[in-house]
């Protein structure tokens, strides 16, 4: 995906539970329809492959949160 391609800053929150992690789960990210949607899922499972195999991407952790 090209830098242009990415969504300014700032996203809007993703719900999740309270004590989500990035060590524990993936921010994944897919352009539909001209805008970018997003989700939760655990790393490393069957769901973040399927969503990868999609045409998700994940959001890399320096990118995630505010300045």
């Amino acid at each position: 995906m090209d830098e242009d391609d990415l969504p300014p800053p700032p996203w809007h929150r993703i719900q999740g539970p309270s004590d989500a992690s990035t060590m524990w789960y993936a921010v994944m990210r897919k352009r539909t329809r001209g805008v970018f949607i997003g989700t939760l899922c655990i790393r490393h499972t069957e769901r973040q492959a399927s969503l990868a195999a999609e045409g998700w991407d994940e959001v890399p952790v320096p990118e995630i949160g505010v300045e």
